[in-house]
């Protein structure tokens, strides 16, 4: 056996004692000392470990060592085991045309033929943490796998350098148990201990929603002001870009009509102007082109339109006209028909071939817009509040045509809508929205107003009440 001393050898030891790789130091019949010796890989603690013949289960000598002592760091060669193939009873190297030799010991192990050997360089302190060193992979290609030489055993002891124990992978894993260890609680706290600016413990509130058209930050809007009258008594509007539109007197309204007539924007000329900007809203309210559709003639909407006897009412019947010429089916309302102003507008209107009705009984119980153009009836008092019964018992939206300020009795419309500049209304008359007449300046300035257009590229725009 002394030939043997200096030879680096690997030995596979029975009762799960692992594969030992090192230096022969001494070898007997009955016990083989190693130095420089690793475990599975890693450097062992003690400086010389022996092994009884009798745990051998197999034996493999590489070539002999060759002492340097001056090297602050030393390589030791250790031999890859190689698992054994089937059909075989003992493993092979890889490397060929390589000498067989054979050691016999008490417990009938083996010696085989020199194998490849795989060079590990580890300081001088047995540290684990100290070893590096490059493996030879001898893993099977994917050519070897087609061919069928992968094989289960010899696939577990190249990646793991020991068969799996299946009994640790089958164990069901307890995710009840392990996620109980975790305090959620306890680390929501922490983090709002952390942010105190950001998250507020303990509040409750629930969260506003915002539309995609609304801010999420609450800011006051920048406002401008291009619009003064002579005497602000009144409150003031805000449009969406931040204008401020003040409101004006009855009296000064009066005399913007009066300066209009004069220089030619007429009565009529008006009238057809707030009908075009009603019919615009209207189409709106109604579904807009996914509503008014040839393809859609089943859905097709139904206006009805309540008119009196004045100048609101000619608004009213010229709305009905604009929107029969987009197809809509409208019916008129009206008492009388007598009225100077209403004459034209209702026999421009018959030419549709649209109904005109004197009778409350007679309107329909489901329309989709109604359009209100009518004030208080002095003169027909018995009519009026049966039109006001029939809207209220109706969901259809509303819309009001200039209407008093104070609101229209027994009506409470959910849009209004207001020629040139508004007056001062109350909240009964819903959303306002303001109509671009296109008076030129000058007739702002005939009666003391300075003006600069707020519409912008809109023909209509929404007035808004400004918070003080």
């Amino acid at each position: 056996m002394a030939q043997w001393i200096g030879y680096m050898v690997s030995i596979r030891c029975a009762n799960n004692l692992g594969t030992f790789q090192g230096e022969i130091l001494s070898a007997t019949n009955s016990v083989i000392t190693l130095t420089k010796a690793f475990c599975e890989g890693f450097p062992c603690k003690e400086s010389e470990v022996q092994i009884r013949a009798n745990n051998i289960i197999d034996l493999k000598l590489i070539d002999k060592q060759t002492d340097n002592s001056e090297a602050e760091r030393s390589t030791v060669t250790i031999a890859k085991p190689i698992a054994k193939r089937a059909g075989r009873t003992h493993s092979t190297s890889d490397v060929h045309n390589a000498s067989f030799n054979k050691l016999s010991n008490s417990n009938g192990g083996h010696v085989h033929n020199k194998t490849k050997p795989i060079d590990i360089e580890i300081n001088n302190k047995p540290s684990s943490e100290s070893l590096s060193g490059s493996y030879k992979n001898n893993t099977p290609n994917k050519r070897d796998k087609g061919k069928g030489k992968w094989i289960k055993g010899w696939k577990d002891e190249e990646c793991f350098g020991s068969p799996l124990d299946q009994s640790n992978i089958n164990k069901d894993f307890d995710f009840e148990k392990n996620l109980a260890l975790f305090n959620k609680q306890a680390i929501w706290d922490e983090i709002n201990s952390q942010r105190p600016d950001l998250v507020k413990p303990g509040d409750n509130k629930k969260p506003t929603k915002y539309r995609h058209d609304e801010n999420v930050i609450a800011t006051l809007p920048t406002t401008y002001r291009q619009i003064t009258v002579p005497r602000q008594d009144f409150c003031e509007y805000v449009t969406d870009d931040g204008l401020i539109i003040p409101s004006i007197s009855r009296p000064l309204r009066k005399k913007l009509w009066e300066v209009a007539d004069r220089v030619g924007l007429s009565s009529e000329k008006r009238i057809e102007l707030i009908g075009r900007a009603a019919t615009e809203i209207s189409i709106q309210l109604l579904g807009g082109g996914h509503r008014l559709n040839p393809h859609n003639t089943h859905q097709w909407p139904t206006v009805v339109v309540l008119c009196g006897p004045h100048r609101q009412g000619a608004m009213g019947v010229n709305t009905a006209r604009q929107l029969a010429s987009h197809g809509v089916e409208t019916i008129v309302y009206t008492v009388s028909m007598d009225a100077p102003i209403m004459k034209k507008e209702v026999s421009l209107y018959m030419l549709t071939k649209n109904r005109v009705l004197n009778q409350v009984s007679d309107l329909p119980n489901v329309p989709d817009l109604i359009i209100v153009a009518l004030c208080e009836d002095t003169e027909h008092p018995k009519h009026y509040p049966l039109l006001a019964e029939w809207v209220r018992k109706n969901k259809a939206p509303v819309l009001a045509l200039d209407p008093p300020t104070a609101g229209t009795p027994g009506i409470t419309p959910k849009f209004s809508l207001l020629p040139v500049l508004p007056l001062p209304h109350s909240s009964n008359n819903g959303k306002l929205y303001l109509c671009n007449l296109g008076f030129p300046v000058d007739i702002f300035n005939e009666v003391g107003i300075k003006y600069k257009s707020p519409f912008g590229p809109k023909f209509v725009i929404p007035l808004h009440p400004r918070d003080e």
